[in-house]
């Protein structure tokens, strides 16, 4: 097999109870199925091992997190493509192959990701993705079919295949050797955002992202931290800074980072009124972490930066998302100004 599915596994046993049996019913014949686990103390291993012989288990004795766990897990595998699937994802008949015929018809495209549809309500995109990443000049994400908290319905308005700025860590295939060339998922970012930009780096560095909507998964979302989870919040507010310090040219660092720790103000005090201290105080404690590892950072920028052909912008809306949103009432990506 030159195809891996790498599922990402941290004491979510009941998840490969109820999702793994349809992975293997519809991409055995296309690809070898990993289990990583990231030192579950379930028995997920376990369970994996004894109920499904034919899956491969490689297990870590600590918890690597999801950025540093794929780069762990798939250090140890030789494949062309990789398919990083979340265990709480309900994948559907050939959901796979319309993707990997995407990937082999263009050797520029280093990620794809297939429609993300919510499994609880399967009429309705899910958050994580969509029908597809964007990010504005900000670095806010959102996508096609979900802007901020508000959700799209499915009505074959995104059926086509196209390219995006980021592909979801829910479900999304890479090009292993780009992936390897550009140093995998940044460690320091744990959970959250870290596929957004890892796609950053690869479009700076030549490469493109997509989108394939023939292919449909549902996604739970919420299956190691809910939305509700200050950690959650913190790692999201945290990591997004990290990201924009470094992926930003130079010329707009600075002016793009004030504002956003602007915004990170006005959202921590509306956390503070609507949800009381924990979620504001993770927001704090994300710009405390940026203030004091800025130094540490600094290396890591330069090393991104050296690895840039372009600063790639196609896909970079260079409007507000806040403004348009919130001031000028655009819920729908289809009213948003680029």
């Amino acid at each position: 097999m030159k195809t891996a599915i790498v599922i990402l596994n941290y004491n979510t046993v009941e998840l490969l109870e109820k999702f793994l049996p349809k992975v293997i019913a519809t991409s055995a014949t296309h690809a070898d199925i990993i289990v990583a686990d990231n030192a579950s103390k379930d028995g997920s291993a376990e369970y994996v091992k004894k109920n499904f012989p034919n899956v491969q288990v490689l297990t870590s004795t600590v918890n690597y997190g999801f950025a540093g766990g794929y780069n762990y897990f798939l250090q140890q595998t030789n494949y062309e493509f990789v398919l990083l699937l979340n265990t709480d994802v309900e994948v559907t008949d050939n959901w796979l192959q319309p993707m990997l015929n995407k990937m082999e018809s263009d050797e520029s495209i280093a990620a794809i990701q297939p429609k993300i549809k919510y499994y609880h309500d399967k009429e309705a995109f899910e958050f994580a993705g969509a029908a597809g990443g964007y990010i504005d000049y900000l670095g806010f994400p959102f996508c096609r079919g979900r802007v901020f908290e508000t959700m799209e319905n499915d009505n074959h308005q995104y059926d086509d295949s196209c390219e995006i700025f980021w592909a979801t860590g829910a479900c999304m295939l890479v090009r292993k050797k780009v992936f390897d060339e550009l140093g995998g998922f940044d460690p320091d970012f744990f959970a959250h955002m870290e596929e957004i930009d890892l796609c950053w780096r690869m479009q700076n560095a030549g490469y493109k992202i997509y989108y394939e909507g023939s292919s449909t998964v549902y996604h739970m979302g919420g299956g190691t931290l809910s939305t509700g989870n200050p950690r959650k919040t913190h790692l999201n507010f945290r990591n997004n800074l990290l990201m924009l310090h470094k992926n930003l040219p130079k010329k707009s660092l600075n002016r793009i980072l004030f504002f956003k720790m602007v915004l990170d103000g006005v959202a921590a005090m509306m956390f503070l009124f609507r949800n009381g201290t924990q979620h504001f105080m993770a927001v704090v404690n994300a710009h405390m972490y940026f203030y004091k590892n800025i130094e540490n950072r600094k290396a890591i920028r330069a090393k991104t930066q050296a690895q840039i052909k372009l600063h790639n912008t196609k896909n970079i809306f260079q409007s507000s998302l806040v403004m348009q949103y919130y001031i000028g009432g655009k819920k729908l990506f289809s009213k948003l100004v680029r």
